[in-house]
């Protein structure tokens, strides 16, 4: 059976190295923050200090982390992936990064044997925690042949895209879809609560039809109660953004749309509602039209 090692254990990182431990599988584990180590030494991983210290005792080493350059020092750095490499590690790194990065590490680390694989997930904290992530994958086909039951473990489905890189252009065709699918949920319930009818009524008429997507079929509901916590923070949401933008930059794409949708993100995240989910962009076009979509806010900007 495959060792493992998983290396960022937030919302998302934590929930899926649980789901390796619930499938069998030892676990060894690394975060900065060391109280989530302890949770999951209690259920049964190792703990490791570094991440050179994770990658001398596993097969297969996962990071989920927060941008490019955490990828880069956790990869590369001193005490990093490389320093406790070996030759057949196979490095999965499930962060959303920039496709140019994850190219760069993927190379660097062959130089010491290791093969990497750019897996980025789709499916947010609730796809993790139930094990039904989507992962969009780059990379050596016999390494990810290698590693499918791990994938098994932590989702439902996962596609090998094509070579180093191509994990990431998936990952931010996904994010072009999602954000822009927010922002239309926004402007639709704005535009119902302007005109005086229920919005949430409409997004039940309309989601069975030609709009139904998978957000009308999870966020209205969820804003009908209130909730505007994550989710996916809208913080997120805006690097992400930004990826897609300097992405579609350096292959002369146009992305109008994107172009849009970050800057209501951006508008967002100024007004401080960076850590609420990225249904709550919804509240960029509240302010605009001068309306509050469902019911009364008690905690300004949080919906509780």
């Amino acid at each position: 059976m495959l060792k493992v090692g998983y290396i960022g254990l937030g919302l998302m990182g934590s929930a899926m190295a649980r789901n390796l431990l619930k499938a069998g599988f030892p676990l060894v584990v690394h975060n900065r923050s060391r109280a989530i180590v302890e949770a999951l030494v209690q259920e049964g991983a190792t703990a490791a200090f570094s991440p050179a210290e994770v990658a001398a005792q596993v097969d297969v080493v996962f990071t989920n982390l927060p941008d490019s350059p955490d990828v880069e020092s956790v990869a590369l750095g001193p005490d990093g992936v490389k320093d406790g490499a070996h030759p057949g590690l196979i490095f999965v790194d499930n962060s959303t990064i920039k496709p140019e990065t994850a190219r760069a590490i993927a190379a660097d680390l062959a130089t010491v044997g290791v093969r990497t694989l750019d897996a980025p997930v789709s499916g947010g904290q609730i796809g993790a925690q139930q094990g039904t992530l989507v992962f969009m994958v780059g990379g050596p086909a016999e390494a990810f042949e290698r590693i499918t039951p791990l994938f098994k473990a932590m989702g439902k489905a996962w596609t090998l895209v094509g070579d180093s890189g191509a994990g990431q252009i998936a990952k931010a065709a996904n994010q072009i879809m999602v954000a822009a699918q927010m922002a239309a949920m926004a402007e639709l319930l704005v535009f119902a609560q302007k005109a005086g009818v229920d919005p949430f009524k409409v997004a039940e008429a309309i989601r069975g039809g030609a709009a139904g997507c998978w957000t009308l079929d999870n966020k209205p509901q969820r804003l009908a109660q209130g909730q505007r916590t994550p989710g996916f923070k809208a913080h997120m949401q805006l690097k992400d953004l930004n990826i897609v933008l300097d992405t579609g930059e350096t292959y002369d794409a146009p992305l109008p749309l994107s172009a849009i949708t970050r800057e209501m993100f951006a508008e967002m995240v100024a007004a401080g509602e960076g850590d609420l989910d990225n249904s709550a962009v919804l509240s960029v076009l509240e302010r605009k039209a001068g309306v509050h979509v469902g019911p009364p806010q008690t905690r300004p900007g949080t919906g509780e």
